[in-house]
C-alpha cells in the first residue's frame, strides 16, 4: 500500500512484513501486548478490566511518549488480521468490557476488517488525536468509542515535542467527525458503551496549553455530549530536558483541576498526581498475541 492514512501523508510504501515513512510499520498489524488492563478510567476499565491491544508504531512520536519501546522501538509481533480477530475473541472470552485498540491508526484498513462481523462489546479506538477525517469514516459502524487525546492548543508547543505544528487542526476536526458518528456519550452500569471521551495530558509548564484545550472543548460541546478526562499521569522519561525533565507540580494539577470545574466541563474525570508512576505502564513482552 502507499500510506495515507494519517495526516503525514507520507506515501510510504508499506507491505505486509515491510514499511517506510514516519511510523516505519508494515502494513499487517504489528503489536505488543494483549491483555486485561485496569488502569484506563473506571468507564473503560470497569471491574473486569479493558481488553487493550497495545499497537507498535506511531503517528506522533512525542518526546514524552511512556510506550517508547514500542512506539519509538517498533518492537511487536506482527500479525494477520484473522488473528487479531482471534485475540479479540479471546479478550471478551476473559470478560474484557471492551476492545481497547491503543494507537491503531497504521493498521486501520487490517483492524476493519477483523471487526467484520461485530463483536459483541463495544469496540474502543484510543489514539493520539492526530488522525484523517477520512480514515475515521472507513471505520464508522465498527467503533463505538473514541478515545481521543487532544495534547495540544499551541502549535509551537506540539511541534516541539510531537513535530506536529499542524496538530490541533487534524485533532479538533477528528474529535468533531468522532462525535458525529456516535452522538452523545452512553453510559449504562458505569461503563462507556458509545461515545467520545477527549484526554488531556497535563505537561510540566504547559498550563496553559491544557486551558486552551479546555476551553476548546467547553466551547465545542455542551453537557452531556462528550466526557473529558484530565490526566496527571506525565513521568519524565530517560534523557528528558528542560520542563519535561519533572513531573507535573501539585500546584500545577490543582489550577487546572479549576480551570475544568470554572469552564463547565463536568463530564469526565480529573486524575490524580499519585498515576505519575512508571509501574502503572504496561510490561511489553509479547504476551496475548
Amino acid at each position: 500500500m502507499i500510506c495515507t492514512l494519517c495526516p503525514r501523508r507520507c506515501g510510504a510504501v508499506r507491505t505486509e512484513t515491510a514499511g517506510e515513512g514516519f511510523c516505519g510499520m508494515p502494513a499487517l498489524p504489528t503489536a505488543a501486548r494483549a491483555g486485561l488492563h485496569f488502569w484506563e478510567e473506571p468507564c473503560i476499565s470497569g471491574t473486569n478490566g479493558s481488553g487493550a491491544v497495545f499497537f507498535s508504531g506511531c503517528t506522533l512520536g512525542c518526546a514524552f511518549c511512556q510506550n517508547g519501546k514500542i512506539s519509538r522501538g517498533r518492537w511487536g509481533k506482527t500479525v494477520t488480521s484473522a488473528r487479531l480477530r482471534e485475540i479479540f475473541e479471546d479478550l471478551t472470552a476473559q470478560g474484557a468490557h471492551n476492545i481497547n485498540l491503543v494507537s491503531p491508526t497504521p493498521y486501520a484498513p487490517a483492524i476493519r476488517a477483523a471487526l467484520d462481523p461485530p463483536l459483541p462489546v463495544p469496540v474502543v479506538w484510543n489514539t493520539g488525536g492526530y488522525e484523517r477525517v477520512e480514515t475515521l469514516r472507513s471505520l464508522e459502524g465498527r467503533v463505538q468509542v473514541w478515545l481521543p487525546d487532544l495534547k495540544y492548543a499551541d502549535a509551537a508547543l506540539a511541534a516541539r515535542y510531537s513535530g506536529a505544528a499542524d496538530y490541533f487542526e487534524y485533532a479538533a476536526a477528528a474529535i468533531r467527525e468522532m462525535y458525529r458518528q456516535t452522538g452523545d456519550f452512553v453510559l449504562e452500569d458505569g461503563l462507556l458503551k458509545r461515545g467520545v471521551m477527549i484526554r488531556h495530558l497535563l505537561l510540566p509548564g504547559a498550563l496553559d496549553n491544557a486551558k486552551a484545550v479546555m476551553d476548546w472543548v467547553a466551547r465545542t460541546f455542551q453537557p452531556g455530549q462528550v466526557l473529558f478526562s484530565l490526566m496527571a499521569q506525565y513521568t519524565p522519561q530517560p534523557g528528558a530536558g528542560g520542563l519535561l525533565a519533572r513531573r507535573v507540580t501539585g500546584g500545577e494539577y490543582r489550577a487546572a483541576a479549576a480551570y475544568m470545574e470554572n469552564v463547565g466541563i463536568a463530564d469526565g474525570y480529573c486524575q490524580d498526581v499519585s498515576s505519575a508512576q512508571a509501574e502503572f505502564t504496561p510490561e511489553f513482552d509479547g504476551s496475548g498475541i
